[in-house]
């Protein structure tokens, strides 16, 4: 697991950021930070990190915002939260129920190639003209999709707040009302960042 700090001015609130599949900062660098650091874990092809997690000891306070299969990932990692977000993501999200249908996730890395990678981007987002492409390279992220599937979540992690859009095509959006119990209360697709501006918003 990689990390990337994307705001590090020494405040006393950390904004842990743990992203989704095949990502990185392209997604949210448009993001203000505020009074916040924001520390971003990606590339889930190992959980093993050089991260010196005692680092987190300098905040009075920490955050947690995980987004798709950083929801899943998140919760393998004991750490002490003021408060959790889950967005577009659920604890079982390879699951036929709750998550990702098996079918579809294992079809997917079966046929992977740089334009399924494509396609999977341009799935993301719902009504935009422009694309924000990760700059990550093809292979590591076949990799990624395939290390993915052998992670088990802990299931007694507990998010405080859910954001659910009300048309993923990633993760079904019914699957996930399914899982969580709530119906969705932000109009987008599987990346709904592109609607904020700052990092409070998702707290």
């Amino acid at each position: 697991m990689k990390y990337k700090w994307l705001n590090k001015e020494n405040n006393d609130k950390i904004i842990l950021f743990f992203n989704g599949w095949g990502m990185d900062e392209c997604v949210v660098k448009h993001l203000l930070a505020d009074d916040y650091d924001i520390l971003m874990f990606y590339d889930y092809n190992s959980l093993d990190t050089d991260f010196d997690f005692n680092v987190l000891n300098n905040y009075s306070n920490k955050y947690l915002v995980a987004w798709s299969m950083g929801v899943m990932t998140a919760s393998l990692f004991d750490i002490q939260y003021t408060s959790k977000t889950a967005v577009n993501g659920t604890l079982k999200p390879i699951d036929d129920r709750f998550g990702i249908p098996k079918r579809i996730y294992n079809l997917t890395l079966k046929g992977f190639s740089p334009k399924g990678a494509e396609r999977f981007i341009k799935s993301m987002y719902n009504d935009v003209t422009e694309y924000i492409y990760p700059q990550r390279d093809f292979e590591n992220q076949k990799s990624e999709l395939k290390a993915l599937t052998h992670y088990n979540s802990n299931q007694d992690f507990k998010y405080d707040r859910i954001i659910l859009s009300s048309d993923d095509k990633i993760i079904p959006t019914k699957n996930q009302v399914e899982f969580w119990g709530i119906e969705p209360n932000i109009k987008s697709g599987h990346a709904p960042f592109i609607l904020l501006k700052k990092w409070s918003e998702l707290l």
